[in-house]
């Protein structure tokens, strides 16, 4: 073997290096995503992250284009995938290609471990809808904080309404005989 790798030596060693990291890499997987199509050298379907080694040898710089190649920076770059692509214009060692490949895979790890570490907006939750009996509309009752403070002035409500008032201190008090 020589020191420069052909693009088989080199997608089996980025197949390697790849499933080391956990991906499950399938081989010479056709790609038809954001107006791009080839066969794609190596490629990961559930965590979107593959390679795609250029060369001569298999004509593959016709396969895709500078536009293509665009649009799928443009895909990476907005975090959608991630594609690890290698261009033999010049020849390439096992230990340069395997240094480039670690830093890539670097990379996407530290990607993936910002956007899980991104805190995400809250959801707030609808309101329960309690049915009262069968004739008369739904009545929605608030859920959280609101609903917490709506109870305490019902409380405070019904605390006032069991205290007696003026009114009702005079006509318990016409109400009860006099007594000397």
């Amino acid at each position: 073997m020589s020191e420069f790798l052909s693009e088989t030596e080199g997608c089996d060693l980025l197949t390697r290096l790849f499933r080391a990291r956990g991906y499950t890499i399938a081989r010479n997987q056709q790609f038809r995503e954001y107006g791009v199509e080839f066969h794609i050298d190596g490629w990961d379907a559930k965590a979107r992250v593959g390679f795609e080694f250029l060369s001569s040898e298999d004509d593959d710089h016709d396969d895709l284009t500078l536009t293509e190649y665009n649009a799928l920076t443009t895909a990476q770059r907005s975090g959608e995938m991630a594609l690890f692509v290698i261009d033999e214009v010049e020849p390439v060692s096992k230990a340069a290609l395997a240094a480039e490949a670690n830093e890539f895979l670097d990379e996407v790890a530290a990607a993936v471990r910002a956007r899980m570490a991104r805190p995400r907006p809250a959801v707030k939750k609808p309101p329960r809808v309690v049915k009262k009996s069968a004739g008369s509309k739904p009545a929605v009752r608030p859920v959280g904080k609101k609903a917490a403070a709506k109870k305490a002035v019902r409380k405070v409500a019904k605390k006032k309404a069991a205290t007696p008032t003026a009114k009702t201190a005079k006509k318990s008090a016409k109400k009860r005989p006099k007594t000397r």
